[in-house]
């Protein structure tokens, strides 16, 4: 098994699969912010819409899978963890420069790499691709994360060979 890949398993089975933020996130929502640009978190539709324009995985459930800008895959129910598969919705501008919580400045990011932009501007695509975490899953891996988190696989057709 892929290293980490256990780790977000067991991550999924004890969330019960749910996609929540950390307990700092929603320490943040309760407190407001008096910044200018609004509020620090992300609304849910703006997650959604963030979710939604992000690359698709070829072959699988759009709604599950997703790859970064850096070309990371993540997995929809793991948020704010650390596997390698765990995803966090990203200030282009940092929150603390100015940026705004809104769709146009929201990017899905793989946790790691979030965590090493920090609340940089000048990081290079090349020193975030080397920060992130590496993980690469086979088919059937990624049926195994799906099957434990949603109980069940889905496959998307992709025009190729069917056996009859």
């Amino acid at each position: 098994m892929v290293r980490g890949l256990g780790r977000a398993i067991r991550g999924v089975a004890r969330s019960g699969g749910g996609g929540s933020s950390s307990s700092s996130s929603q320490q943040e929502r309760e407190r407001g912010s008096s910044h200018d640009a609004g509020p620090r978190y992300f609304s849910q539709e703006v997650k959604e819409a963030c979710w939604r324009k992000a690359e698709e995985v070829s072959g699988r459930d759009p709604e599950r899978w997703r790859k970064d800008p850096l070309g990371n895959l993540v997995f929809r129910k793991l948020v704010g963890c650390q596997g390698c598969l765990c995803h966090d919705f990203d200030h282009i501008v940092p929150y603390s420069k100015g940026g705004p919580s809104t769709l146009e400045n929201c990017q899905l990011m793989q946790a790691v790499a979030n965590r090493a932009k920090g609340n940089r501007v000048d990081v290079s695509k090349t020193e975030l691709i080397q920060k992130s975490s590496y993980c690469r899953l086979s088919g059937k891996d990624m049926d195994l994360v799906e099957l434990s988190a949603f109980g069940d696989v889905h496959h998307l057709e992709t025009g190729g060979c069917r056996l009859q």
